[in-house]
């Protein structure tokens, strides 16, 4: 069975970088259609562009992807995610409990170089 990943911003930032040995690790995963996409994460590369062409070029890589959205029940999921997290004196970025939300329940493991997402319980890491 191939990999199901979900790639954080952090890997795609280092993707789109010449040279970077962290996003070279990416390549391979596109090649075989193992990388997944969420609406968090379109949003946060969006949101970062400095250009139209920048723009297209993160667009072209994303809408061909495998594409998984938050729903009424991953939104309660990531309150309580949250809250758990908080018991345990974690206070995590909003978009990185809805990101290990989103891989937890679709069974993807999360690529990332985000330490946050080492503190999340049950989230498979790639």
């Amino acid at each position: 069975m191939k990999n199901r990943v979900l790639t954080d911003t952090s890997i795609w930032i280092e993707f789109f970088k010449s040279g970077s040995k962290t996003g070279d690790r990416l390549e391979p995963l596109l090649i075989e259609n193992s990388i997944w996409t969420c609406g968090i994460i379109m949003f946060e590369l969006l949101q970062g562009v400095r250009s139209e062409p920048e723009k297209s070029r993160i667009l072209n890589m994303l809408l061909n992807l495998p594409y998984v959205e938050m729903t009424n029940i991953l939104w309660q999921k990531s309150a309580e995610l949250s809250i758990s997290l908080k018991k345990e004196g974690l206070n995590l970025p909003m978009s990185d409990i809805f990101i290990a939300t989103i891989a937890i329940e679709n069974n993807l493991s999360v690529f990332t170089i985000d330490k946050h997402f080492e503190q999340i319980p049950n989230l498979k890491l790639y």
